[in-house]
């Protein structure tokens, strides 16, 4: 007979880091190869400036960094780390994954080591991974990074995409809790539109020529997805976790466009008291990283503390989504 493997009745989020490029890019930059203009950007997606990756900021570099932060955060040994996922669509290998350099490199050399693609959904996605994971036995202690360098995949004459994209990474350590800090997860997809938020180009298509392949949107029908779809399935996973939204304190959608985020916080009907991450004015949006990187920047600016309840959703290319509830380190 099989023995069943077993783990903690309840998990959470322990701890929680981010890294940010030192690169900051103005509007003004972006304007010196699109017709656009500043005020037009602003209006559209709330953006102002955006966080670009230099050289030695690499997928490494960046997840190396913000899984130290969350492991600081936490307190726990990195030897302790059962398993690493990075949510990624911007290490430019097809293998190995980056996780295994991670985990050697945060000091967790033997945990299990896995990359996923899940896009803006991504950091959403490792959660609910790592939530399972602990409490079925498969690993105590988890560490869930969402990491992007999109500006090597930006077309930057694009007058659609080019200001929207951005640089980073965020991270989380999920272990074992007294008491549930992570909510059940809704999560989808919805394969219809796969061609509305894509990779331009396939591989085959550009092996062989020096140009990369570009990421392209069409930004009418995610508008509508995002901010009326997602507002639904931001409403299920409050009511499959038993939270109401008066009981909130925050909410941290993926950093997609600002007039998504209010159009969601409307259909939400969110109390006054409830703060809303708007960490996309000033960081851009980095698609996996942008909700543990809205979460920090929320700490630091003193709108969030430990033990404050949190909904989060992702959702991008695939189109894909995930939420879910959870309560801060």
């Amino acid at each position: 007979m099989i023995t069943a493997s077993t783990g903690s009745t309840y998990a959470g989020v322990l701890g929680i880091g981010s890294y940010r490029p030192r690169r900051i890019v103005p509007n003004s930059e972006i304007l010196e190869q699109i017709d656009s203009s500043d005020e037009w950007i602003q209006t559209r997606s709330g953006i102002k400036e955006r966080r670009w990756a230099s050289d030695d900021e690499t997928v490494l570099m960046m997840s190396v960094n913000a899984a130290k932060g969350a492991l600081a955060d936490s307190g726990i040994d990195p030897s302790e780390i059962g398993c690493v996922i990075v949510s990624t669509v911007t290490h430019l290998y097809q293998t190995p994954a980056i996780a295994t350099q991670v985990a050697v490199a945060v000091g967790a050399p033997t945990a299990a080591a896995f990359d996923i693609s899940a896009a803006c959904a991504g950091f959403c996605y490792g959660v609910a991974m790592a939530n399972d994971l602990v409490r079925g036995g498969s690993a105590k202690y988890v560490l869930a990074i969402g990491v992007e360098r999109l500006s090597d995949i930006t077309d930057r004459t694009d007058r659609s995409t080019a200001f929207i994209f951005a640089d980073g990474a965020g991270a989380a350590i999920v272990g074992p809790t007294d008491e549930p800090g992570i909510g059940p997860v809704v999560w989808g997809s919805d394969g219809t539109q796969h061609q509305v938020i894509s990779q331009r180009e396939s591989w085959q298509e550009v092996f062989g020529n020096h140009n990369w392949p570009h990421l392209t949107m069409d930004g009418n029908p995610v508008f509508r997805w995002a901010s009326f779809e997602m507002a639904k399935t931001a409403q299920q996973a409050l009511d499959v976790a038993g939270v109401k939204a008066e009981q909130l304190d925050l909410f941290v959608p993926h950093q997609a466009n600002m007039r998504i985020t209010d159009a969601m916080r409307r259909a939400l009907k969110l109390p006054e008291h409830v703060k809303v991450a708007r960490d996309i004015e000033r960081q851009g949006n980095t698609s996996a990283a942008s909700i543990p990187l809205a979460i920090t920047a929320m700490r630091e600016a003193g709108e969030a503390k430990s033990g404050d309840l949190a909904l989060i959703i992702g959702f991008g290319a695939g189109l894909v989504y995930a939420a879910q509830v959870i309560r801060l380190p």
